[in-house]
């Protein structure tokens, strides 16, 4: 990899204690802080998501992290892909969790490039490679596979690729509710954790957790709720990820709001927007004033709209990852 397309952190990862999430923190410049710049399923603005292609092409254009998501197929097999169907990507009206590895090894995208589904342990190992040290990994568990299982493959996936750095200084395990961070902690003690959402209300109840960051909706964090809540969580030295950013004005909001990290369809555009305002968040102009007007509307209205089927639907999603380990006595259930 050419020295011009090595992220940002190059030089800084052998100095980072283990089991913090400091590698993932907000880069300083001159005067500033800037967001590190996080693959969403790799550069999915180029290549088919959650391909090694994807993979490949953040790590050439400079990305700092590559964002991903995790399945298990029917014989245990951590997979990376976003849905829990292979319809959208692959055009099979199947479920992954309903086929083994050696048919899945098999399938190709829909989209050109046309790329396999890769495992967790091949983008491991590619990351694993020399040189490729201070990239680091988000990963996304998704709750449509049993957690348990889901969590204790994943924890064997990663004991089985060797890297010159400890891997727990290298991934941030993705949950969605307090259930699965704690299969997390019952995992893989000591790695990092984000919890994802879309709710700044629950993410709260995890402010001032050690070892515990967050993972958001970009746009639930806009306006007054959201600013107060990222200067508490920088105050308490937890790290701020926003999702899905790919409008350039929500990029220099970012930058402007000094979140850790954006999870971007498009890396290159964002290193490209970060490196135009040199590193100096005050000096991103205020222009286009009425389609930003809008933008916040529309941000605030969505927030309502995810507040209500947040209370709609609390009782099943806060359940999510605990209904096999109550059944089967392995976690007391609260009165």
């Amino acid at each position: 990899m050419a020295t011009e397309n090595m992220p940002l952190l190059l030089g800084k990862m052998d100095v980072i204690p283990p089991a913090s999430l400091a590698f993932a923190a907000a880069l300083s410049t001159s005067g500033s802080r800037l967001p590190q710049t996080i693959a969403h399923r790799g550069y999915k603005a180029a290549f088919p998501e959650n391909s090694m292609g994807a993979f490949h092409g953040a790590v050439t254009i400079g990305a700092h992290a590559i964002e991903t998501d995790l399945h298990l197929s029917k014989d245990g097999v951590v997979v990376l892909t976003h849905d829990a169907s292979l319809k959208r990507c692959f055009g099979i009206d199947k479920k992954v969790a309903d086929c083994n590895w050696s048919y899945l090894s098999t399938l190709r995208t829909l989209r050109e490039p046309q790329q396999g589904l890769p495992r967790l342990s091949d983008l491991l190992e590619y990351l694993g490679q020399p040189g490729l040290e201070p990239i680091w990994l988000l990963l996304d568990i998704k709750i449509d596979d049993d957690g348990d299982d889901l969590l204790g493959r994943t924890a064997e996936t990663i004991r089985s690729v060797l890297t010159a750095r400890p891997w727990k200084e290298r991934i941030v395990l993705g949950a969605w509710n307090e259930n699965y961070i704690n299969l997390c902690r019952e995992h893989l003690p000591g790695f990092p954790i984000a919890y994802i959402g879309f709710s700044v209300i629950y993410a709260r109840k995890f402010l001032g957790q050690p070892g515990v960051h967050f993972n958001l909706l970009q746009k639930t964090l806009v306006g007054p709720v959201g600013r107060r809540f990222i200067k508490a969580a920088g105050k308490a030295g937890q790290s701020v990820f926003v999702w899905t950013v790919n409008d350039e004005q929500w990029m220099e909001w970012s930058i402007r709001s000094e979140v850790d990290g954006v999870i971007t369809d498009d890396p290159k555009r964002f290193l490209e927007v970060c490196n135009r305002f040199g590193g100096t968040a005050g000096t991103i102009p205020r222009t286009r004033r009425i389609r930003a007007a809008r933008l916040y509307v529309g941000a605030l209205l969505m927030q309502v709209v995810y507040l209500v089927g947040m209370v709609l639907l609390w009782h099943r999603f806060s359940t999510v990852g605990r209904t096999r380990r109550v059944k089967e006595g392995l976690v007391a259930v609260k009165a």
